[in-house]
């Protein structure tokens, strides 16, 4: 396998990290994290934009965010926006800032995120295993076609399932950090 098929198959790797990453951090644990507004887009003007890119978002206290518009008429349009998507927290406007009230987390709840967060995980495993086989029949059809030798063929099949073996450790780490974390009261 060349150099420039490694890298290519180490950038999907990295890609799927990201998305797991991502996935994660739209998952709540209990304290405010502005992430969760990032799949969250206002017609402004006839343009979807995220709220980030509208307004300052704050974290006053460990479970409470504010979002403050740069212009008060986008103020009903965020608010509309957040009470349609699936983060579950209803705002509260004043008339100047929109406020996200983040409730304590039941046992329940925090289980339920838990089994989330590994499902995201096991979505990832999956997406590297079928960068790995790619990789792999990849290799077995040059060693059909004769351009490497059946020892070639073993090494890259070992270099690449350790490179494999490594992203599975890196995704099993960022998911057991989110599950602490969704677990810390």
């Amino acid at each position: 396998m060349s150099k420039e098929e490694y890298k290519e198959m180490k950038e999907k790797m990295n890609k799927t990290l990201s998305v797991l990453k991502g996935e994660l951090n739209g998952v709540r644990a209990g304290r405010a994290n502005p992430s969760i507004l990032d799949k969250i887009s206002i017609d402004y003007y006839g343009t979807p934009t995220p709220i980030n890119q509208l307004a300052n978002i704050s974290i006053p206290e460990a479970r409470v965010i504010v979002i403050q518009p740069w212009e008060s008429s986008v103020l009903k349009d965020i608010e509309r926006e957040i009470q349609k998507s699936d983060i579950g927290i209803n705002p509260s406007n004043d008339g100047k800032v929109i406020r996200l009230v983040f409730p304590p987390l039941t046992e329940e709840r925090r289980k339920e995120l838990t089994k989330v967060a590994r499902k995201y995980g096991e979505d990832a495993k999956i997406a590297i295993r079928s960068i790995r086989r790619d990789a792999i029949e990849k290799m077995k059809a040059a060693k059909k076609r004769s351009e490497i030798t059946e020892d070639d063929l073993k090494v890259a099949e070992k270099e690449i399932q350790e490179i494999t073996d490594k992203f599975i450790a890196d995704i099993d780490s960022i998911v057991k950090k989110k599950e602490e974390e969704i677990l810390e009261v």
